[in-house]
């Protein structure tokens, strides 16, 4: 892949609103190169700024005029893409108010797959493992039709947060019962 090559195809994936890739989907974009291809030229992309490496085997176009400031969650499910994910513990309670403390560099997830930490230039992702049924977890959280991620409700947030066994000191108890 060139670099005219891959303006062209980024701006084509642009108007169609993506602006966050995997390796893998790279691939299929340019699939003329070679693997050792791809990621040389992967590399230059990088290196030049046309690209944006977010973490392990995710690429960001920054220049993307569809580019947004949910870059972050969109990330979280470009990472656990086929799983049930949603935001929940300290970031969905501290949004709710019920936690003083903002995790202004931190996105604290709930998901259906593996956990993990993820560091990556829009914050760090924090996954935590859920064993809930599909059903309970769409029953249980929102849409904001203008977030990519679900987001718990201020009582599965707090469910979440006491059954991980993680500090729930910082809750404000009065913000918690006025759902």
């Amino acid at each position: 892949m060139n670099k005219i090559q891959a303006i062209r195809v980024l701006k084509e994936w642009d108007k169609k609103g993506r602006y966050i890739f995997t390796n893998h989907e790279l691939a299929k974009l340019f699939p003329e190169d070679s693997r050792k291809a791809l990621i040389a030229g992967l590399e230059r992309l990088v290196k030049s700024g046309l690209l944006q490496r977010a973490c392990r085997s995710i690429y960001i176009n920054k220049e993307a005029h569809c580019f947004d400031s949910y870059a972050i969650e969109r990330i979280t499910k470009t990472l656990r893409a086929g799983q049930y994910n949603y935001v929940s513990l300290e970031s969905a309670l501290s949004e709710y108010g019920v936690i003083s403390q903002v995790p202004i560099d931190r996105l604290t997830v709930m998901t259906t797959g593996r956990e993990g930490i993820y560091k990556t230039p829009y914050g760090v992702i924090e996954f935590t493992h859920t064993k809930r049924s599909a059903a309970d977890i769409l029953q249980n959280t929102l849409v904001d039709t203008a977030r990519p991620l679900r987001i718990a409700t201020k009582k599965t947030a707090w469910r979440d947060l006491k059954r991980t066994g993680r500090n729930i000191n910082l809750a404000n108890l009065r913000e918690l019962n006025d759902e």
